[in-house]
């Protein structure tokens, strides 16, 4: 007897249990899917979070799945955050995902590698309320392939 492991299969399970640990100090955590595992630039991760503590610090995160086979080391990313107050604040920023040597960051079952990346460390967010975080892939090719999902988590700080 014969038994086929679908490898995409075990790493979306993998990922369901560490997705589904429970750890008390996250404010937000979300991802946003991709249809046909392609990033189109007209397809914008937006993610909404109430901020209800302006006191405590936090740490921001991003999380990217992708394929093994995606064809580049990094990603670029257009972001915009809107405040409570309807201020919007606009920056650019790169994702490396693999180091200099070609190998993917993260961690990987089967062809799939999940990678968390820290982005800002000990914030304070200056008023509660509405936030809405828009992250827009910036690279030449659209749609981007073999990213399956784009992740945004907020946790505070202990």
């Amino acid at each position: 007897m014969e038994i086929k492991i679908n490898k995409q299969l075990i790493a979306v399970i993998a990922s369901a249990f560490i997705f589904c640990a429970c750890n008390k100090n996250v404010v937000f955590t979300k991802y946003q899917k991709f249809e046909n595992n392609e990033w189109h630039s007209n397809n914008p991760a937006v993610f909404d979070v109430e901020i209800t503590d302006n006191n405590s610090l936090n740490n921001i995160s991003l999380m990217i799945r992708h394929a093994d086979s995606y064809p580049y080391s990094n990603v670029f990313l257009f972001v915009s955050t809107t405040y409570p107050d309807g201020k919007v604040l606009k920056d650019t920023m790169e994702v490396v995902l693999a180091n200099s040597k070609g190998e993917w960051q993260g961690s990987g079952a089967g062809d799939i590698f999940d990678f968390k990346i820290p982005i800002k460390k000990n914030v304070k967010f200056p008023a509660v309320g509405k936030y809405t975080f828009e992250f827009t892939q910036g690279m030449r090719t659209d749609p981007l392939p073999l990213i399956m999902d784009f992740g945004f988590e907020i946790e505070k700080v202990e």
